[in-house]
């Protein structure tokens, strides 16, 4: 049979908008099931990093997107008495945006939603929740009904119900995934379950330089913390202890004695969007991939707020996906490249969920007495030293003899402003999405007639910041010179979701080619490919 779409993405937060997007932005047709009838419209994350803003401008428009954000510094831990424990080092740059950010998410996801709308090939069902996941060998089949809160008669009767079939299905519906528990995949768990209090404000007016930092409040008599959301907005948290009651803490008598009290603000000076307790987990599904379903964003993995890379990790999700699955949905890649979506981004999550898990533990310290030998430590700059963030170390990366990533291989690319023709701006931006290789000299004058068909057929990127050569580029801000002489090579092959997969001098560009066409399974004579819409 021929399925309905190419992939139905189940669940419809960032990390199903992001993957929807750049499904949609290939070509591919995509269907979308989201329970809830609106976008959520109330911020959830309220941090970004400079590579998950690049994953934005990707999916959507970034400059709307982040309109109402806010570039951060530092990220600080303070005691109860309000020592400085640690500074965590947010400055700089990273993907052609500032390192980290405070930022609105409903911007973010309006910004993406809209893209959306506009691709005739993505179909969004709001309101629909999924209720039952039949796997074929050759495709999916998902029976989708109008979602009722209250699971009312119609809800109950089914009278409703719709079958689609889709080629793969991607569950992002959260961590109470209905897909996941409906293939009966199991989670290990990092026994996590931290209790606090949010609660988001509106500021009638700016609150002064010290709540445009993120701080968490290491107070053993009641961990707290505050950080902005953008320019306008700001969320408070409050440990919820054994011996508090939590259906007090969010009536509006705890939220205006707890601005009072602790930070001496009163209703001229916030105004509460949302007052709820959340409790967070640390838990992995046992697979990411079962036949012709992954799992992505918090259905494949959970994590404590403390490092604010959660929804990150899931746009991280969404986009190595999109990459992978448009390669095997076009025929240019087998399905083996499918298994390698779990082994790369596995690895990178847990560093980042260990990580969060151990500052939890400092932020929800309450033995008073062991409070202050850790204030003491800390002071003393006795600071347990946190791992350096984590790059891909496995996968469809360029790797040496013994499997170890070549240089540079799993991190990040740069991404500068350039110009090239009459338009200037991201590199991104003018020149595209996709696999790219961005060299100080002229790929093709090292590259022969079947790599550079393979890098056609891939669609990929080549670009050169030497004058004069086909796909030349000025360097404006001087990101690529940079790069290159600092780091010694000459080239580089990003893939698309800006991982470098190899660098090198010239004379070893043809060589990663070669070993970038063996390491994504790719199909010679490729089927032919969906029409790319144009941005």
């Amino acid at each position: 049979m021929s399925p309905d779409y190419d992939v139905a993405v189940v669940g419809y937060g960032p990390t199903g908008l992001v993957l929807s997007s750049l499904l949609g932005r290939a070509g591919h047709r995509v269907v979308v099931f989201e329970r809830w009838p609106d976008l959520y419209g109330l911020p959830r994350l309220t941090h970004i990093d400079g590579e998950t803003a690049r994953i934005v401008q990707a999916a959507g428009d970034v400059e709307f997107a982040l309109r109402d954000a806010s570039p951060k510094q530092t990220y600080e831990w303070r005691n109860g008495s309000g020592d400085l424990l640690l500074a965590v080092d947010w400055s700089g740059e990273s993907s052609g945006f500032a390192a980290h950010y405070s930022m609105y998410q409903p911007d973010i996801d309006l910004a993406i939603h809209r893209r959306n709308r506009a691709y005739p090939n993505i179909e969004v069902n709001q309101g629909v929740g999924v209720v039952s996941v039949e796997q074929e060998p050759d495709h999916v089949a998902l029976v989708a009904r109008p979602w009722s809160r209250d699971r009312d008669e119609q809800w109950s009767s089914g009278a409703a119900d719709r079958t689609v079939t889709a080629r793969y299905v991607v569950a992002a519906d959260g961590a109470n995934s209905f897909v996941r528990n409906a293939l009966g995949i199991e989670r290990s768990d990092l026994g996590v379950h931290d209790r606090w209090l949010n609660i988001d404000t509106e500021c009638r007016r700016p609150l002064g330089p010290d709540f445009e930092v993120t701080r968490q409040f290491c107070d053993p008599a009641q961990p707290s913390m505050f950080m902005p959301i953008g320019r306008s907005r700001q969320r408070f948290e409050v440990a919820v202890l054994p011996t508090d009651d939590p259906h007090e803490m969010e009536t509006p008598e705890f939220a205006s004695n707890w601005f009072r009290d602790r930070h001496g603000l009163g209703s001229e000076d916030v105004r509460i969007l949302r007052q709820i307790v959340y409790t967070f987990s640390a838990r992995t599904a046992e697979t990411w991939r079962s036949g012709r379903v992954l799992l992505a964003g918090d259905a494949a993995h959970t994590m404590p707020p403390y490092m604010g890379q959660g929804a990150c990790s899931g746009m991280r999700d969404g986009i190595a996906l999109a990459w992978k699955l448009d390669l095997v949905l076009s025929g240019r890649a087998s399905d083996d490249l499918l298994d390698t979506y779990e082994p790369e981004r596995r690895p990178h999550v847990e560093v980042i969920q260990h990580c969060a898990v151990e500052l939890g533990k400092i932020a929800n310290l309450t033995n008073s007495e062991a409070a202050v030998a850790r204030d003491a430590a800390f002071l003393r700059g006795e600071i347990p030293s946190m791992p350096p963030f984590p790059t891909l170390t496995t996968g469809v990366i360029a790797t040496e003899p013994d499997g170890t990533p070549r240089s540079l291989a799993g991190t990040l690319s740069p991404q500068g402003v350039i110009r090239e023709g009459g338009q200037a701006g991201r590199f991104d931006d003018v020149l595209g999405w996709g696999f790219s290789i961005v060299a100080a000299r002229d790929p093709r004058s090292v590259l022969d007639g079947d790599q550079l068909t393979f890098l056609e057929d891939l669609g990929a990127i080549i670009a050169t910041t030497e004058p004069g050569c086909s796909g030349a580029f000025t360097d404006t801000d001087g990101t690529y010179a940079d790069f290159f002489r600092s780091h010694g090579v000459e080239a580089y092959i990003a893939r698309p979701d800006f991982h470098i997969y190899g660098a090198g001098s010239m004379s070893e560009l043809p060589g990663l080619v070669d070993d970038l066409r063996t390491a994504l399974c790719f199909v010679d004579a490729p089927a032919p490919r969906a029409e790319r819409v144009a941005q």
